[in-house]
């Protein structure tokens, strides 16, 4: 009789699992990523911005939690998008160079949202190899603008649909060139620098167009919310949105200073988020990957580097991470220099760099493109009559082996108090932290950087 019984409840068991799986994959959220292209955090209004016009990106920060400090590990497109659609940091995933490709049998949040039957999709910007990592279902041609008519059949789809769906939206703006927007909008003269520029005449120029290109990045997010609105998805949608790295003016994108690793980062999820909400919490892209498992009800995997922070985003918590990292591997970008590698670490009051051949000179396209520095050439003309314009083009390319920044003082990191002695103990604990990390991913330093070509995506080999 007691075995009997055991067999009806285990037979009522199996014909009720199909059932719990369909009602449970309803209720899976649909999930929404809107990436911009070599965008500074502080480039937009909610980020403090006076000068920038982004109504949109401003108001959905209203509508969810507003991260201040998010980071990624590298300031470069592609190894960035590497690192946040797999959770892995790049050095250990490979994908540490420019245009790069990741290690065999890593894998990306395609493979890890299959198991609950999300559609994952990218519009946009792909930048990331091999395609047998990123099986993403990409709509439409990348192209150099978003053609949202793709992304419009997609969503159409997923609303008569029962399956969940993971869409990430990747801008090509405001990447250089600067040719999109309309930069009347803005005034060269009255446009507020930040204290790292040389202020000259075409900086101001080049900062307008780039304004401008932000605000056409900001036209289409509104696009991206308008149609989860036109087809009533915008309920069981978490949204994100992410400025990446920094832009490519110097000082930010290619170096591992916060105004090229920290990036903006809003999320919306009507019902789990709280409206208007602001967070200390420091996250990084590598947490994306284990956050969007535990979302889709799942346990996230051990091997990945990140952490969720979910609880972070519904309001459990109100931290995440003591330390951030990043690293920035000069060799192998455009014009750059034969090897420049940097490393660092931040906590919530420092930031420690460790410039790996501090002997060397920094270039990249921006100093050594015709097309493209005019900026700096601009820099290097006043730095002959100016001497503060000369001491900021010459530390621009000349760095000591290390530098420390006291941040909540010197938010811009313009004062290198690594040769202090009042900070020798945190400048010791945080590049012995930051070499630990350094042996755990593999990194071996100089020898990783010259190592750098071999993880290319032009000499790939199968």
């Amino acid at each position: 009789m007691f075995g009997k019984t055991i067999l009806v409840f285990l037979l009522i068991g199996l014909m009720c699992e199909p059932v719990f799986a369909a009602d449970k994959k309803e209720q899976l959220p649909n999930i929404l990523v809107f990436v911009a292209d070599d965008c500074t955090y502080r480039d937009l209004g909610c980020y403090g911005s006076t000068d920038s016009k982004t109504p949109t990106i401003d108001s959905f920060a209203k509508e969810g939690v507003l991260f201040t400090k998010c980071f990624q590990a590298v300031a470069m497109c592609s190894p960035t998008r590497s690192n946040l659609y797999t959770g892995i940091y790049p050095v250990k995933s490979g994908a540490y160079p420019n245009h790069t490709f990741v290690k065999e049998g890593v894998k990306s949040i395609v493979q890890h949202l299959a198991p609950q039957g999300y559609r994952t999709a990218l519009l946009g910007k792909k930048h990331v190899n091999p395609p047998s990592a990123f099986p993403f279902e990409f709509l439409g041609d990348p192209g150099d603008e978003l053609d949202f008519d793709p992304m419009d059949n997609f969503l159409n789809e997923a609303g008569a649909n029962e399956n969940p769906f993971c869409l990430f939206v990747c801008s090509h703006q405001p990447h250089t060139p600067y040719n999109q927007g309309d930069p009347s909008l803005f005034s060269a003269g009255e446009i507020q620098l930040p204290p790292y520029f040389v202020d000259t005449e075409v900086t101001r120029d080049e900062f307008v167009k780039y304004l401008a290109e932000v605000n056409y990045m900001d036209s289409e997010f509104r696009t991206c919310l308008d149609l989860l609105d036109k087809y009533k998805l915008s309920e069981n949608t978490l949204v994100i949105f992410t400025s990446e790295q920094g832009n490519s003016f110097p000082f930010a994108k290619w170096t591992c200073y916060g105004s090229g690793l920290q990036s903006a980062f809003v999320a919306r999820w009507p019902g789990k988020i709280k409206a208007g909400a602001e967070t200390d919490a420091m996250i990084e892209y590598v947490d994306v990957v284990p956050t969007l498992i535990e979302v889709s009800g799942q346990h996230v995997p051990g091997f990945l580097d990140g952490k969720s922070f979910l609880p972070v985003l519904t309001g459990e918590k109100d931290s995440h991470k003591e330390y951030v990292f990043g690293i920035q591997t000069t060799r192998g970008i455009k014009l750059g220099s034969d090897y420049y590698g940097i490393r660092t670490i931040r906590s919530e009051r420092f930031r420690y760099v460790l410039n790996l051949t501090p002997e060397a000179t920094f270039q990249n396209n921006v100093i050594a493109d015709d097309n493209k520095n005019r900026v700096f050439k601009s820099w290097l003309t006043k730095g002959a009559v100016d001497a503060g314009a000369r001491e900021l083009a010459y530390k621009y390319q000349h760095r000591p082996a290390e530098e420390l920044y006291l941040l909540d003082v010197d938010p811009f990191e313009m004062n290198n108090v690594a040769d202090d002695e009042k900070y020798a103990d945190v400048k010791k604990d945080l590049r012995e932290r930051l070499l630990h990390w350094m042996e755990e991913q593999g990194d071996k330093g100089q020898q990783t950087e010259l190592e750098a070509p071999d993880h290319q995506w032009r000499n790939y080999r199968e």
